[in-house]
């Protein structure tokens, strides 16, 4: 197999590796002092009134809110507000009972109702400009209900993601990945991947100026500084800023891809005034061809294909944004302006069209060169597309795509090559499961440059190998590793599945343990270990597991089911089937617990009800063959 290219960004563009970078500095005296704290909005507020009532009109500023009447634009209107979900037989309604927003989901048989289940929303993420999703809170754990109301088209639908069958329901972690891109900076419980002790109402100012202790210090100290004359070093002014550098304030949520973290580095360590890649490296897939293809909040990679960016050397978001006025209220002649700044006057590229052909556009030349666009992540939206072009794209062209190249890291131009590994295993985990991307990452990770670079591998080998289902070859790796040595969550979890996998449940035991350990409030990774000590029959130990997880998440369906089989085992058929009517309740398609409830028909004498279970289990699960077995046991009855 070719290997897919490796892009960089372009001349310019900042890198890492110099002996320089290894400690890094800045002017800006809240950028790397780890005394500095975010005090909050409403302490920038107190100072900086008129700035705060504009920028709260904004999309940043209106970006996560309390599911309120007010901050839904949402049409609740019958003729609207009914979502089926073709793939998965469900029905979904939004409706409001008093000043509280429910979803209820729902499935029919003819006229009647077979399934029922209503959930609270808490939260609404997303100005509305584009779309407003929706959040909601099980003790301090955020999941995104199935269904959005997508603004433009004025129709609620499936939520982005869940198109096709792919509907988590109501299952989708809210991980800080999405949190911080959504809201300030959001109480998070360490352990966990989406549990929150507070989340903010929308960006804060500290989001793209850096914490605030520092500059509120000062200014209560000593008289303030006249900015028109000196810079105010205590707290970061973008505008001050480089190019780059102010690029990387806004591509930290605005530029959408392939994430991938540092080593050591979480989505809160970055501030204002750093390099992004001193925290992650983003990447993107690139394709020859394929120009119409973009994602909603990848405006910054847009930006950098564009001639005017590449030509330029000093083109920002901030050359055409005001960050603290909504686009809503920002004059077109802004954004005018920016083009003639650079296109009108002598030896300047300049507008080849004919007078004639630019008055009937109004000569707007965003219209022409910044055309709108759908996106290829969030249906029934279309954004400006910010890849500024001299001639419109003929519609075969944009969408022909002949070959995928590689992925394209925009925000460094030398990343090592386990970190581009990783780039295409989180593609294949995300968004296309295609093996290519798999035998790239393995490629990437036989190239390592150093020592140290080695003794990252196996980590990323075992994702690698456990993402190919090579169970083997992972348990292959972690036969001279210990679980205490190992301080990653997902490479504990990965090697305990892959011995589980491969029928080793004792050797599974204590990886699934270290999972845990590390991540005490990842709730799947305690269901998984309670399902290892079933499985060794520890009943009473995996009961206490389980008996934390619903704890935590009373309707999480699988620790249901392994509670309800605990008591089928221990011979309580009627906390049993209590537990199993919980985990029925939350998905009655799910595998497991319809063939645990057709069993407690069978094992209770309800021959009819077992036989409607196990019809039903091959309805959804035709290749179960326990359930085959069961239906032709139940037929010769």
């Amino acid at each position: 197999m070719t290997l897919p290219a490796f892009f960089c960004t372009s001349p310019g563009s900042n890198g890492q590796g110099t002996a320089e970078d290894e400690h890094p500095t800045s002017a800006w005296l809240n950028v790397y002092d780890t005394s500095a704290r975010y005090v909050g909005m409403d302490v920038c507020r107190g100072c900086h009134p008129g700035v705060y009532e504009t920028f709260m009109q904004t999309g940043m500023g209106q970006s996560f809110g309390l599911a309120t009447r007010e901050k839904s634009a949402a049409d609740f209107a019958p003729a609207h507000a009914i979502v089926y979900d073709t793939a998965l037989d469900y029905y979904y309604k939004p409706y409001w009972r008093g000043d509280t927003f429910y979803i209820m989901e729902y499935r029919l048989q003819g006229r009647d109702t077979v399934h029922k289940l209503v959930q609270r929303v808490d939260h609404v993420v997303g100005s509305g400009q584009h779309t407003n999703s929706h959040i909601f809170d099980v003790n301090g754990y955020l999941y995104q209900a199935p269904i959005t109301f997508y603004t433009q088209k004025h129709k609620w639908d499936m939520a982005p993601g869940f198109e096709k069958g792919a509907s988590s329901r109501f299952r989708r972690m809210i991980q800080l990945e999405c949190m911080t891109c959504h809201n300030a900076l959001p109480g998070f419980v360490a352990g966990s991947e989406n549990k929150y002790t507070q989340v903010m109402h929308g960006i804060d100012c500290e989001r793209c100026h850096g914490p605030g202790s520092l500059h509120v210090a000062a200014r209560q100290s000593s008289p303030p500084v006249d900015t028109s004359k000196t810079p105010d070093h205590t707290i970061v002014n973008p505008r001050r800023l480089s190019t780059e550098l102010q690029n990387n304030v806004c591509q930290r949520c605005h530029l959408q891809g392939i994430a991938v973290l540092n080593d050591g580095k979480t989505f809160f360590d970055f501030r204002p005034g750093m390099r992004l890649s001193e925290v992650m490296n983003v990447f993107m897939p690139e394709y020859e061809g394929a120009q119409d293809k973009m994602i909603m909040a990848s405006h910054v990679e847009r930006m950098k294909k564009s001639d005017c960016y590449v030509s330029s050397g000093k083109m920002s978001c901030i050359t055409c944004h005001k960050p603290h006025v909504s686009v809503k209220f920002t004059p077109r002649t802004q954004y005018l302006a920016a083009c003639q700044g650079c296109h009108t006057g002598s030896g300047k590229a300049e507008c080849k069209e004919t007078m004639q052909a630019r008055m009937a556009k109004k000569d707007d030349c965003v219209t022409c060169h910044m055309p709108r666009n759908g996106s290829i992540d969030i249906p029934h939206v279309a954004v400006t597309d910010h890849y500024i072009r001299s001639r419109p794209v003929p519609a075969e062209e944009a969408k022909k795509i002949t070959a995928f190249l590689g992925m394209k890291c925009y925000n460094n131009d030398k990343p090592d090559a386990i970190t581009v590994a990783r780039g295409y295993m989180e593609f294949y985990e995300r968004y296309a499961p295609s093996r290519g991307l798999l035998d790239s990452a393995l490629k990437y990770l036989g190239m390592q440059p150093t020592e140290e670079a080695g003794k990252k591998q196996n980590r990323d080998l075992i994702r690698a190998y456990y993402l190919l289902e090579d169970h083997a070859k992972v348990t292959g790796y972690a036969a001279a590793m210990q679980p205490a040595a190992i301080a990653d969550a997902w490479t504990a979890y990965r090697i305990g599945e892959s011995y589980f996998q491969v029928g080793a449940a004792d050797k599974a035991l204590p990886w699934y343990k270290r999972a845990t350990e590390i991540w005490p409030h990842a709730l799947d990774f305690n269901n998984k270990y309670g399902t290892c000590l079933l499985a060794l029959n520890r009943l009473q130990e995996a009961q206490q597991v389980f008996g934390f997880v619903l704890k935590e998440a009373p309707g999480h369906v699988s620790a249901n089911t392994n509670m309800g089989y605990i008591y089928m085992q221990q011979g309580n058929g009627t906390m049993a089937y209590e537990y199993l009517m919980r985990a029925n309740a939350n998905d009655p398609d799910h595998e497991q617990n319809l063939l645990n409830l057709a069993v407690w028909h069978y094992t209770n004498n309800q021959y009819d009800k077992a036989r409607t279970r196990v019809e039903h289990l091959l309805q959804k699960h035709p290749g179960n063959e326990r359930a085959r077995a069961m239906l032709l046991d139940l037929s010769n009855m």
